[in-house]
């Protein structure tokens, strides 16, 4: 599985991290970690959840 990070979705994501640093500068910035650790982890491991 590849995922690939393209530049609309890097542009959301720092408007998206500008604007929740305009009331909390350290929620942003873990925000932004949080969701880049959390792809890749996933793409490590795709099936780690179980089925519905």
């Amino acid at each position: 599985m590849k995922i690939i990070l393209t530049q609309f979705f890097i542009s959301d994501l720092e408007n998206q991290v500008i604007y929740i640093s305009k009331d909390k500068p350290e929620a942003a910035k873990k925000f932004k970690k949080d969701l880049i650790r959390s792809l890749k982890k996933d793409l490590k491991n795709p099936y780690h959840f179980k089925k519905s």
